[in-house]
């Protein structure tokens, strides 16, 4: 009945049993219920990402259910949100594909070379080559997505040459990437040679701009594997040049200590609660910051603890109150 909150028939019938009886233990639970007791503590853990459990302030380590009336309610106004908030990302997003798309026509009608569709990653990968070996300027780039070392290691003969040829390179990491080893290597490497990485918590899509003339742009971010568009019309890769730019400034260098701010907060942090605060699951923060669900799962426990909140949703509302956000 509850599936459109994100809650599945066993976990529903978990938190119904709970409510009914909140001293009962997994076990108990599992058998009144004539499930797992796997089953139950992964019922818990979905409760507990819902706020619709919390800890007992009388015993630590006791998880207790939160009201329907507060909880069921809350998370309600939470999906409107999600709602709300995908209907203003699809009509953005729209936008963009309808300039994209007006473009594209316009190249059919009048061969004007705006836009060019790169079906797959290896006419990507083709294109990128080709790209490099004709750079004089800058290759201005945000990386999202998994690193591949073999990709990585087949890049380094042109990206050396391209900064032997005095062409600027800069390179915007998630900051989830200072944790990958293959992607250590190649920065380590890449600035040693004069190349600029920096990273910030979050990236909008995988980009490349080159001599700020021509753009790759991923068909569908969520899968570069599809392909791309290159983008030549000036207009657009003039705002795509203005977007890195400013993500550029608030960047942190690659080879820096995550410095946190007055309140002791990393930008990781703030990135995560910002998500939070705006109802989105550890599953999806996890997806946008490129982090496991156990890492975010973790931060997310650290941060209540900060906050003195017994709840996700109270930490929500702390953090606002606080102005962490």
């Amino acid at each position: 009945m509850l599936e459109a909150l994100g809650i599945d028939e066993v976990t529903e019938s978990v938190y119904l049993a709970l409510l009914k009886h909140p001293d009962a233990g997994v076990m108990a639970t599992a058998e009144r219920l004539g499930i797992t007791e796997k089953a139950v503590r992964k019922a818990l853990d979905r409760l507990t990402e819902l706020s619709l459990l919390r800890r007992s302030a009388e015993e630590p380590g006791t998880l207790l259910p939160v009201s329907p009336v507060v909880g069921l309610n809350m998370l309600l106004a939470r999906n409107q949100e999600d709602l709300t908030l995908r209907h203003r990302q699809i009509e953005q997003a729209k936008t963009v594909v309808e300039a994209i798309s007006a473009e594209y026509d316009a190249m059919q009608e009048f061969d004007t070379g705006a836009v060019k569709k790169l079906d797959g990653i290896e006419a990507v990968r083709a294109r990128l080559e080709e790209l490099a070996h004709s750079a004089q300027d800058d290759c201005l780039s945000f990386v999202a997505g998994p690193q591949q070392e073999d990709a990585l290691e087949a890049s380094r003969p042109l990206d050396r040459l391209a900064l032997e040829r005095g062409v600027r390179i800069r390179i915007v990491y998630q900051e989830s990437f200072r944790n990958h080893p293959v992607t250590l290597r190649y920065v380590r490497w890449l600035t040693m040679l004069g190349g600029e990485a920096r990273t910030v918590p979050t990236l909008p899509l995988p980009l490349v701009i080159v001599d700020r003339e021509v753009a790759l742009v991923p068909l569908d971010a969520a899968d570069v594997r599809l392909g791309a568009l290159e983008v030549r019309s000036g207009g657009l890769v003039g705002a795509l040049c203005s977007l890195f730019e400013y993500i550029w400034i608030s960047s942190i260098p690659f080879g820096d200590e995550l410095v946190k701010d007055d309140i002791g907060l990393a930008p990781q942090e703030r990135a995560i609660l910002r998500l939070l605060a705006n109802g989105q699951t550890d599953d999806s923060v996890a997806r946008e910051l490129g982090l496991s669900v156990r890492t975010v799962r973790r931060q997310v426990s650290s941060l209540m603890t900060k906050l003195g909140a017994r709840s996700r949703f109270q930490a929500g509302v702390l953090a606002a109150e606080r102005d962490w956000l």
